[in-house]
């Protein structure tokens, strides 16, 4: 594949030293990354070439021990077919190869110098695609959204004008309403209400509530921080809860205060505390054209310089960094809040190799280790000038290992980056994504090879489930996507990652994360739903935007985490046995309707989103699914639908033939669904001309030989192919 995918490049090649790198990333390192650094691009490149050579022997013999485990794991399910899975049995067989590791003895986190984003503030995360500056911008500027904005754009209130443009009255007059009733439970008036206050002032040192002519404080007045303006006449109060802070805005001469005794005109929410700029699961980046313009945006992120130019709405804007926010404290001394979300940086995982740079022997560099290097020497930026990371951290989260010899080459890697960089040991901060079976059955061991570097640790169901299909796809059938998350296994996975945490002393110390609200459009139902992510143990959870990220920040002013954590800590631990529950069905009773719908369901959701990556290069979106609701799709969701199918049709629930009819049956609806696209390329046109169609279809009927069931490795080949418009 090597020789093919350096054709498709396209590209030249210049030699530096044992390596050779493409003459685009040469120069962007060399003129971009290294400017203004003490590190000379000699220097770097001497030192690269000597590392990854010695890495990248141990980078591939990892991926070998994933393999030679799944042919093991394969022939024992293959062994045992038709009999009842003993657990004990089956735990036994993992011991003996290698997979199921020795629980050592307890121990404590040791990660210094941590942001108290990461540490002591418990809210939401964002993920953005770095590879789009625009989101990115929008992203790491959504520390603070409008409160107001947010419940006025949403399903949260309802009123007749809802879809209009229109600015309806009685819709503002409800979020008003809303707010105020929050703050009644959260930030409480001693005696009243804050339902139509007449004005607010600061005297003494505290915030006086003006009603009725009498005047009144907040019960706890330590909740009051700070303000903006005149201390009689402020332009805006700062409230503090549970760590996190509400911005009360007063201007009467705004629309939107109108109505409004006391000149409220928005309450501004911090909102996204952290943000993964994501290099992985949610872009398209397969030569060094794509990899540069994600290094490049990381860069200006972590220069501070970082801006984009847009049309909207007739009207040319810039979107740059917004800048931290100054206010006057209740002593009456400066008061400095930080302006923007604390960005983190996932680099991809150990698989994938990258035609950018060609090793000495002809194979193409893994790819992580290239992404560990550029990524973290483009963060040198800020630990000159510290306006990301106060503490001087680098924080890199680290998805795709598979237990603990994965993690501790990882802990390996990113040594060998601090030396050649000049950074303290531990710079580098280390955030393991709790999504593969090997991870989460061996968590507490793969903590431990990363015990001074871990800042995070995280669930993700989907790709966890993905992984859980292809490890065992040997066992049997799977039981149906929906029924997934009420399975024995899932339950002790999301426990399990939760009590090894609080187990290894992440409270007050290290995040520790749930995945992602998929549906951007249903934030009402998100505001039912994703407390539980609190109550689960999580002091940070995962949303799909700024308005997300607000809404979900109310959550957090709900319930105190850290005292949550406390709670939990005392349960009794998730059990392996449950972990290792296989989820599939011993006798299925499926009729045909309930299984075509299954698949129709899994192939309309893969096809919306293949046809965009092979296409378009968007590796992330809002798709719709089958009933036309919105929904946000990554590699993630497509490994999922993927392995999905192809184990039914490896155990007979369906045939290639009917998934292929089904197939050309989605193509389309998702052709119908995009008409208004004007970049769109027609599946339905031409089946066996489609790039896109072939991709998906290979996903399915090649998705049990792929490497623990990943899309990346056709994905990649086949945008390739697609951006020099090889049909």
């Amino acid at each position: 594949m090597l020789e093919f995918k350096k054709d498709l490049m396209k590209t030249n090649y210049l030699s530096v030293n044992n390596l050779k790198v493409s003459e685009e990333l040469l120069s962007f390192v060399n003129k971009e990354l290294l400017e203004d650094t003490n590190i000379s691009a000699e220097k770097f490149w001497s030192g690269f070439d000597k590392i990854v050579h010695d890495l990248a022997p141990k980078n591939r013999e990892l991926i070998k021990i994933r393999e030679d485990l799944q042919k093991k794991i394969d022939a024992w399910h293959i062994k045992n077919k038709g009999k009842q899975i003993e657990i004990e049995k089956y735990k036994k067989f993992l011991i003996e190869i290698g997979y199921l590791k020795e629980e050592g003895q307890d121990f404590k986190i040791e990660t210094e110098n941590i942001d108290e984003e990461i540490a002591n503030i418990a809210g939401p995360q964002l993920v953005v695609p770095v590879m789009n500056a625009r989101y990115t911008l929008n992203a790491a500027n959504a520390r603070w959204v409008s409160l107001y904005d947010s419940l006025y754009g949403t399903n949260i209130i309802e009123s007749e004008e809802g879809g209009s443009e229109r600015y309806d009255p009685n819709r503002g007059q409800e979020v008003i309403k809303y707010v105020r009733e929050f703050f009644d439970k959260y930030i409480p008036i001693d005696g009243t209400s804050w339902k139509n206050i007449a004005g607010l002032k600061i005297e003494n040192y505290n915030l006086v509530i003006l009603k009725d002519d009498y005047e009144y404080f907040l019960k706890d007045k330590d909740k009051f921080v700070g303000h903006r303006g005149d201390a009689n006449k402020p332009t805006a109060i700062i409230i503090k809860n549970n760590n996190l802070h509400f911005e009360i805005i007063i201007n009467p001469k705004a629309f939107s205060a109108a109505h409004d005794i006391a000149g409220i005109s928005d309450v501004i929410a911090e909102s996204a505390i952290s943000t993964i700029c994501d290099n992985e699961d949610s872009v398209a980046a397969v030569d060094s054209e794509d990899k540069i313009i994600c290094y490049r945006n990381w860069l200006g992120l972590m220069k501070g310089n970082l801006k984009i130019q847009f049309e909207k709405n007739g009207k040319n804007l810039e979107r740059k960094l917004n800048p931290d926010r100054s206010y006057i404290s209740k002593e009456g001394k400066g008061l400095k809040l930080h302006g923007r979300s604390l960005l983190l940086i996932r680099n991809v995982g150990h698989l994938m190799t990258n035609p950018s740079i060609i090793l000495k022997d002809g194979t193409e560099i893994p790819e992580g280790i290239m992404d560990a290097f550029i990524t973290s020497a483009a963060a040198l930026h800020d630990l000159k000038k510290k306006r990301n990371s106060r503490s001087g951290s680098i924080y890199i989260v680290k998805p795709k290992m598979h237990g603990p010899e994965e993690t501790a080459f990882t802990n390996l890697i990113f040594s060998k980056v601090e030396e050649l960089l000049g950074l303290k040991k531990f710079t580098c901060k280390i955030g393991i994504m709790d999504e593969e079976r090997r991870t989460s059955t061996n968590l507490k061991e793969c903590i431990r090879t990363l015990k001074n570097r871990v800042f995070f640790i995280n669930t993700g169901f989907l790709d966890r489930t993905g992984d859980e299909m292809h490890t065992s796809m040997e066992a049997g059938p799977m039981i149906k996507k929906g029924d997934m998350k009420s399975s024995k296994w899932i339950n002790a996975y999301e426990n399990n990652n939760v009590d090894i945490g609080l187990k290894c002393g992440f409270s007050g110390k290290a995040q520790i994360g749930k995945g992602m609200w998929a549906m951007p459009d249903k934030m009402k139902e998100m505001m039912k739903e994703k407390i539980n992510h609190l109550k689960a143990g999580a002091n940070c959870a995962w949303v799909p935007s700024p308005t997300a990220a607000s809404l979900h920040a109310l959550h957090y002013h709900q319930i105190n985490i850290f005292e949550e954590q406390k709670k939990i800590k005392n349960r009794e631990q998730a059990k392996l046995d449950d972990l290792l529950n296989i989820p599939i069905v011993n006798k299925p009773s499926w009729s045909e309707e309930e299984i075509n719908k299954e698949i129709s369901n899994s192939a309309q959701t893969l096809l919306g989103y293949v046809v965009r990556w092979i296409d378009q290069g968007i590796g992330c979106s809002k798709v719709p699914d089958i009933n036309d609701i919105g929904l946000m799709e990554d590699r993630a969701t497509l490994r999922i639908s993927s392995q999905h199918i192809a184990n039914w049709i490896h155990h007979g629930i369906t045939t290639e033939i009917k998934v292929m009819e089904i197939m050309k049956e989605m193509a389309k609806v998702v052709d119908k669904q995009n008409k208004s696209d004007i970049r769109y390329m027609n599946m339905s046109d031409d089946y066996g001309r489609s790039r896109a169609f072939k991709t998906a279809c290979d996903l399915i009927f090649k998705g049990k030989e792929q490497p623990s069931g990943y899309t990346e490795p056709l994905l990649h080949l086949n945008r390739l192919k697609r951006k020099i418009n090889q049909n």
